[in-house]
């Protein structure tokens, strides 16, 4: 509503406003200077042959002038926590069988994968007479410290699955009915 209303207004005798606007005399530009319009004395030959003229006091001058730059040194700034490694790690490709589709191919020798610290884990809870820690150390390629670590602090977990006589326990409440 607003919209109709200003357009009312703004539309209002626009004809004669514009023809008073147009018949207005137009103002005078502000005269130029002399020297502005340098383009008719570049034409003459006395500048052309100044302009080209060498000038020998200028010229030894500038002969004089000698400039000597160097470089200051290179820093290196450091990358906050990114190195780039000093030589190519050794890597080893993963021991995980049926799995490997769920972790990476190769990780540098003294780690390893996710899915082969739980292999290896429940490799040993299941039977810890062949897996030893010596043996578990020799076929990842870690120091035996940690493979002793890894094995006293962390355990998999274990299914368990409780006796049907309990269900005899919930079964015999009887459920309140809604009504």
């Amino acid at each position: 509503m607003g919209g109709r209303v200003t357009r009312v207004f703004r539309n209002f005798n626009v004809e004669n406003r514009a023809s008073r606007e147009i018949s207005k005399e137009k103002p005078t530009p502000a005269p130029r200077h002399r020297t502005a319009r340098m383009d008719a004395m570049a034409d003459s030959p006395e500048i052309k042959e100044e302009v080209l003229r060498k000038d020998d006091r200028f010229l030894t001058l500038l002969k004089d002038v000698y400039v000597e730059s160097r470089d200051p040194p290179v820093q290196v700034k450091d990358g906050g926590g990114e190195h780039l490694p000093s030589k190519q790690e050794e890597k080893r490709l993963t021991k995980l069988g049926h799995l490997e589709a769920l972790d990476v191919k190769k990780v540098p020798k003294g780690k390893i994968s996710l899915v082969e610290a739980l292999t290896l884990l429940n490799n040993h809870k299941l039977q810890p007479q062949i897996w030893t820690a010596e043996k578990i150390a020799a076929e990842y390629s870690l120091e035996l410290k940690e493979v002793n670590s890894l094995l006293e602090f962390f355990i998999p977990f274990t299914v368990q699955e409780f006796r049907k006589e309990t269900k005899k326990a919930i079964t015999s409440h009887k459920p309140k009915q809604l009504t």
